[in-house]
């Protein structure tokens, strides 16, 4: 099977390799970086492989035109790895972080290169998966999710992303946090009038259920984060994107999952994310129910989490649109991104309305 491979730099993205190498020079040296390419997946921050004659890594940057501070945060996101590195054997080995922004103007990070297979809808009809291998994927992916949540925050000392100052095991209103400030970003990058996305705000602050006991969360966790081993499925090598994890309640980060996992029939749209329709995936409702089996977490109203993810992929995806529309973005992308808020919007109605999942 394929391995992820990168392309061609997208138009006005490539980076300095003479300031990059000038940095490199100065610092615990991994070479002297002679191509770079990107890797065209993700809609937030920008990954590059840089080569050099000894190996291949990863650099991570904020796009370019990003005014979003918290959600593009370098610092904090090589924190994130470097503390959980000993602690959880699936993530990169964080190298070096640089925060001088005459390098590139912004602060970025390098990585270790975990190569394997990720899954993207844009490969699917290439690696020709059947629905026994998808069956076993889609497991594996609930099951490290629930292991990932077990991971000791306490002796990681990845407790210091919590921004409670109650002990992170204690009930800390992370859900109330979280449903303020995603609404406050949509207003703040609100481009549009969509109806049903001040519904979803409205309903949301309506029906916070309580903090569950809190630990380390991804915020999103979805097959493209995921690098898979392609000679051994479905064993679990990596899993990347760690820009948005936090300490906080584990039910809204199987949420923001759900979010993400597009059913069979549920239209184009849905599918743009994830290959979860692909036949064999649990559904929805199976993921809860095997978290919830293997977690020992139980939980009254899985809809409240499934709808928080769907506003909040919207608010994100509101966040790049209006980037694009700006004028700040030159991806072609971006400008579909509309489409998506919308549909994302109606799917968050209709769960409300429902009450299903």
């Amino acid at each position: 099977m394929d391995i992820d491979q990168p392309t061609d730099i997208r138009q006005g993205e490539a980076l300095d390799l003479e300031k990059l190498n000038s940095f490199l020079s100065t610092q615990k040296s991994i070479g002297t970086v002679v191509s770079q390419k990107q890797f065209p997946g993700g809609y937030s921050n920008l990954t590059y492989l840089v080569e050099t004659a000894q190996a291949e890594f990863i650099l991570r940057r904020p796009p370019f035109g990003a005014a979003i501070k918290s959600a593009h945060d370098m610092g904090r996101e090589f924190k994130v790895l470097s503390l959980l590195r000993s602690h959880y054997s699936k993530v990169p080995q964080p190298i070096l972080y640089c925060e001088d922004l005459d390098v590139m103007g912004t602060p970025f990070y390098i990585m270790q290169r975990i190569r394997g297979l990720i899954l993207r809808p844009s490969i699917i009809k290439e690696i020709k998966l059947d629905s026994t291998q998808m069956r076993a994927l889609s497991e594996s992916l609930v099951d490290n999710l629930v292991d990932l949540h077990r991971v000791d925050i306490q002796g990681s000392g990845l407790f210091q992303l919590s921004k409670s100052s109650q002990t992170p095991t204690e009930h800390a209103g992370y859900v109330t946090r979280q449903v303020d400030g995603w609404t406050k970003r949509y207003a703040a990058a609100q481009t549009d009038v969509i109806p049903t996305m001040d519904e979803l705000a409205n309903w949301l602050q309506k029906n916070q259920p309580a903090d569950g006991p809190h630990c380390l969360i991804h915020n999103d966790y979805k097959y493209d984060n995921i690098i898979f081993n392609p000679d051994r499925l479905p064993e679990i090598l990596g899993v990347l994107d760690w820009e948005m994890a936090t300490i906080g309640d584990p039910w809204m980060d199987l949420g923001a999952s759900l979010a993400y996992w597009a059913e069979p029939g549920e239209g184009d749209l849905a599918r743009v994310f994830n290959v979860s329709w692909l036949p064999g995936n649990l559904t929805r409702k199976e993921v809860v129910e095997r978290y919830t089996e293997l977690s020992g977490r139980s939980v009254d109203s899985p809809v409240f989490y499934y709808v928080f993810g769907l506003f909040k992929n919207a608010v994100i995806a509101q966040q790049i649109y209006a980037r694009w529309k700006l004028g700040h973005s030159k991806d072609p992308r971006f400008g579909q991104l509309i489409h998506v808020i919308k549909d994302l919007g109606r799917r968050g109605v209709a769960s409300v309305s429902s009450n299903t999942l």
